[in-house]
């Protein structure tokens, strides 16, 4: 095989003049028998002088692989428990409950498939549910509607699944109310309808009705698994309904769907639906709280008030009426929520424009809470538990935040990995590269996030979003004209071996008004902040033309030789390095700067790579290889195959740099640098997608697109390869296709063999994905259904400042075997913005200064505890000796000794109960004052307790450079009961005189 050498092609030896019998190398393979058979060519036999493609393997198992991302985010809004302290949110056929304090899934609701035999089966994706209530008759049970027609009643207390109902249509809204029991509202879809307009243009409709469901079975099937219901009401017939609801009154049963409300009130549900017209489609309802009127939100982002629930309405139905409505108009796009407050003074909306929106009722005036990531689907209200009011919302991008109504200042947000929103606002990609990369400083992945202009670090292993880097700052909702604008996307993203340094490329594309934007973006990792900081931006590195890739130098031993080579369409080679510079002040500023740039003839370079010790790069231009040196630049050898018409990437194989694989169009071919001869090539592929290599084997992946035909599925094959042979190790299947996909030593405890290949990819449906050989992520605690229990539904005690200042009771009994731990104990104390947030409210909501002084001043001071067991016995003596302490003279030493855990008995109590009613409640004396322990101060002069049955150390004492100290008078203690034995003289604590010396105790 003719191997052109710095840059100049050698003479190529004799070829066969006839096309047909060309081989694709000339260079025997000592490693590979020859096979010997013939083979069929346009009709002509043709003798095999050379291996032939890879043997097929015909076992092709599925590849064992798990989602990191919901599909999308639900159109069911989410719902609180009566407690507020968790909450319900539909993913696809299942009911996921959250925590309302630490954002985690406790339990998880799956809904079964049910056959024709009333057995239950694997769920199924393709049986959503499509609407979940809480029970308005136990508010421990919990009512879903799903696509396949089936009502199903839980409890989510034990996550047991109490009772299933066949409607026998797909169910699109559920509603109930507590003055209707045993029944249900359901609306159910009826299937499509084709109208001819006048322009003889046919269009479809989805056409629903509304019907009053039973939750009582028939007596026929009331011992079946599958229930019918003993009876159904017909109430009327509706367009798709985007919403059903029940008055607070239980008097009236509106719909909404197209460009109708739909009203029938629940005493005379015979009569049907009184129609009530809207100017434009509507896509929201809300009832008030107190009062019989509802509001609504369109596609225009007008929001109405609607009065027309009277008793005039029962005279008048089934006939459209136009009604009384109040108007609010300040969305630009479509209203996805609307939410009266408890209290039903203020209107809550968001929509498409990420910000929400409260309205005052009675005065019209609003607010708003703007940039809260994503665009707004639901808004839903929930209580702290101290009371206070808080708005849930529901982002397009799978996410949560809450927003406190006192400050209207996003207080928590729940997030795992943030998905893109493009594909359900009919947003197409504007680039196929997407970026991801693995951190090795934290082991977290750097991947796109739900906004092309930014990036999400997640942390595959906890299943914890990290955060978020805007890249390119830019507006996140933006049209001109009902056009979408493109914001840039970020297209590249690399980070250093060393993980200080990472390179982003974010690009725009021009529209006529705006120019095209590139920016080359390098930035630093802070240790403090433990986050990313732009430290260069090089603006249009190759002009206006695209960035085809780009790497840093693995291995450098400084900044120095660390070096970054970026490739373009331009045609050229570029390389940058860091310079510093010193500032006036004596600092070392350190930044990017160009190197070197280089072209190879009129090729354009389509992809870079590095070896793994640095000291090599490959770029792919047209159908050759270039190897440069990594120092000088130095164009040291070019791979060239005659066959191949495009080499679109190359990689170095293996942690020798011996190999590399070359990815063409339909094959793949692996080069030996030593003898500079192609070893051996793969062509049974289709499409080569990506091709993946191993960390430390001599191995790689290449992911091949599995063609499509009809309604079939996406699909890709991986086929793993090694250097040794060109035949497949293995060949696997996946169910989707791959966009991009990496693999790291990190992921490798994700799977039982550590030579296996487990990888991280992106779909071309923009879901996050881990595949590979025996996957086995860490569970999420509430993946499954699990019991909550009643003790865990009601919650523990909320915590006060009594238990800030004294810790958990001792009267507690503890429960180490909980069935599901629910609430973390949060035991540490507050720092930083934590301590800032408290005054972060109104004054007249604030508690009085004296009651958080004790508790801020803790916070911000830390005990430093000495630990006495990890010192020799000699040294601890020889400190002791060292210090010496004023002491008063004439006095005993003061001697302490470890408390002795006891268990408190009801005479002891009592005698706690006495105390406080005689002492603690008293007024203060001025002239006395509690002595701090070990830098606490606790009231009354008591111990704090102690957890885990540890009894107290030693208190520490320190210099008072002749500071006056008091201690608390005996009077002050609480009397020993009858049970405890008295204490000798020699080990109380006596008052300390002012004005006298005293020695350190060595007790």
């Amino acid at each position: 095989m003719p191997v052109a050498v710095d840059g100049v092609r050698p003479s190529s030896p004799s070829r066969p003049k006839d096309k047909e019998t060309r081989q694709p190398q000339d260079v025997p393979l000592p490693e590979t028998p020859k096979p010997s058979g013939k083979r069929k060519r346009k009709g002509k036999e043709v003798a095999e002088t050379s291996p032939p493609s890879a043997p097929q393997i015909t076992d092709e198992s599925p590849w064992s692989w798990k989602s990191l991302t919901e599909e999308s985010a639900s159109r069911v809004p989410p719902f609180f428990t009566k407690d507020g302290r968790y909450f319900f949110y539909v993913t696809g056929s299942a009911v996921k409950i959250y925590s309302s304090t630490t954002g985690q899934v406790v339990s998880t609701l799956k809904q079964l498939s049910v056959n024709s035999f009333g057995g239950h089966q694997d769920p199924l994706a393709s049986h959503v549910i499509t609407s979940a209530i809480l029970s308005p008759h136990n508010p421990f049970q919990l009512i879903t509607g799903s696509s396949d027609g089936y009502i199903r009643l839980w409890d989510f207390l034990d996550a047991v699944l109490l009772q299933t109902i066949n409607v026998k249509k797909p169910i699109m809204q559920v509603a109930a109310h507590e003055s209707i029991k045993g029944y249900v509202f359901v609306s159910v879809d009826q299937g499509t309808k084709r109208k001819t307009s006048k322009a003889k243009r046919e269009t479809s409709e989805i056409n629903g009705s509304v019907h009053r469901v039973s939750l009582r079975p028939s007596a026929a099937t009331a011992g079946s698994p599958v229930q019918l219901p003993a009876e159904t009401a017909f109430v009327g017939k509706t367009r798709a309904t985007m919403g059903l609801s029940v008055s607070p009154s239980g008097a009236w049963v509106v719909a909404i769907g197209g460009h109708k409300a739909y009203v029938c009130p629940t005493s005379n549900l015979s009569a049907g639906f009184t129609k009530f017209v809207s100017p434009q489609k509507l896509t929201c309802l809300a009832f008030h709280p107190s009062d019989d009127y509802f509001a609504t939100g369109d596609i225009t982002g007008c929001i109405r008030l609607w009065y027309c629930l009277d008793a005039g309405l029962t005279k008048t139905f089934g006939v459209q009426r136009t009604a009384q409505t109040t108007t609010m108009h300040w969305h630009a796009h479509a209203v996805s929520s609307v939410t009266f407050t408890t209290n039903g003074a203020y209107l809550l909306s968001g929509g498409e424009e990420a910000v929400l929106v409260i309205w005052q009722l009675h005065s019209g005036r609003k607010e708003f809470v703007p940039r809260v990531g994503a665009p707004i689907v639901h808004v839903a209200l929930s209580k702290t538990p101290e009371g206070e009011e808080e708005y849930l919302l529901t982002l397009a991008d799978a996410s949560f935040v809450f927003v406190r109504s006192g400050t209207l200042k996003i207080s928590r947000s729940i997030a795992r990995v943030k998905i893109d929103p493009a594909m359900s606002h009919n947003r197409p990609p504007a680039s196929t590269s997407s970026p991801l990369v693995f951190h090795a400083r934290t082991s977290t992945i750097i991947l796109p996030s739900s906004h092309p202009s930014s990036l999400q670090i997640y942390d595959p292993v906890s299943s914890r979003l990290v955060s978020e880097l805007e890249v390119s700052p830019s507006n996140r909702i933006a049209r001109r004209d009902e056009k979408p604008l493109l914001p840039a996307r970020v297209e590249h993203a690399v980070v250093s071996d060393s993980g200080e340094w990472m390179a982003t490329l974010d690009h725009r594309d021009p529209d006529g008004t705006f120019h095209g934007e590139v920016h080359l973006k390098i930035w630093w990792w802070d240790h403090k902040s433990e986050f990313w900081i732009l430290n260069t931006r090089i603006e249009r590195p190759h002009g206006l033309s695209r960035v085809s890739a780009l790497a840093f130098r693995p291995r450098a031993s400084g900044n120095d030789d660390l070096f970054l080579v970026t490739v373009g369409a331009d045609g050229n080679i570029k390389s940058w390095g860091i310079r510093t510079a010193k500032q006036k002040s004596g600092n070392v500023e350190a930044f990017w700067v160009a190197r070197s740039t280089m072209r190879y003839r009129t090729e354009v370079p389509t992809h870079v790579s590095w070896s793994a010790d640095g000291s090599l790069f490959a770029v792919s231009v047209g159908p050759h290889v270039a190897l440069y040196d990594g120092n000088t630049n130095a164009l040291h050898q070019v791979l060239t195959c005659a066959d191949c018409e495009r080499a679109a990437s190359a990689y170095f194989v293996g942690i020798s740099g011996r190999h590399i694989a070359v990815v063409g169009q339909r094959d793949v071919m692996l080069w030996d640098l030593l003898t500079r001869s192609m070893r051996w090539r793969y062509t049974n592929i289709n499409v080569v997608d990506r091709l993946v290599v191993h960390h430390t084997e001599e191995s790689f992946a290449v992911l091949e697109r599995c063609a499509t035909s009809g309604h079939a599925s996406p699909s890709s094959r991986v086929i793993i390869l090694h250097t040794a042979s060109p035949v497949p190790t293995a060949i696997r299947t996946l169910p989707f296709n791959i966009r991009v996909a990496m693999s790291h030593p990190s992921l490798d405890s994700f799977s039982a063999k550590p030579s296996s290949f487990v990888l991280v990819g992106i779909t071309h449906k923009w879901s996050v994905a881990v595949f590979g050989d025996e996957v086995r992520l860490p569970e999420d605690k509430g993946s499954s259904a699990r019991s909550i229990g009643n003790e865990s539904v009601a919650g523990p005690s909320k915590r006060t400042l009594f238990h800030d200042i004294f810790g958990a009771s001792a009267l507690v009994e503890t429960t180490p075997n909980a069935t599901l731990p629910l609430e973390p104990d949060i035991t540490h104390s507050w720092r930083g913005k934590e301590v800032a947030e408290i005054f972060d409210a109104p004054t007249y909501l604030m508690p009085p200064v004296t009651s958080l002084f004790d508790t801020l001043v803790d916070s911000f001071l830390t005990v430093k505890t000495s630990d006495r067991t990890a010192k020799p016995e000699e040294e601890e003596e020889e400190e002791r000796q060292d210090e010496d302490i004023e002491m008063e003279d004439g006095t005993e030493p003061l001697i302490t000794e470890d408390r002795i855990e006891r268990v408190v008995n009801k005479r002891e109590m009592e005698a706690f109960v006495d105390l406080f009613k005689n002492c603690a409640m008293r007024e203060p004396v001025a002239t006395h004052h509690d002595a701090p322990r070990n830098g606490l101060h606790h009231a009354n002069g008591g111990h704090p307790p102690h957890a885990n049955d540890v009894p107290p150390a030693a208190p520490s004492f320190a210099k008072t450079n002749g500071a006056k100290q008091s201690l608390p008078t005996p009077a002050s203690t609480p009397a020993r009961t009858a049970k405890e034995p008295p204490t000798s003289p020699s080990k109380t604590s006596p008052a300390v005189q002012v004005g006298q010396k005293r020695k350190k105790s060595l007790g």
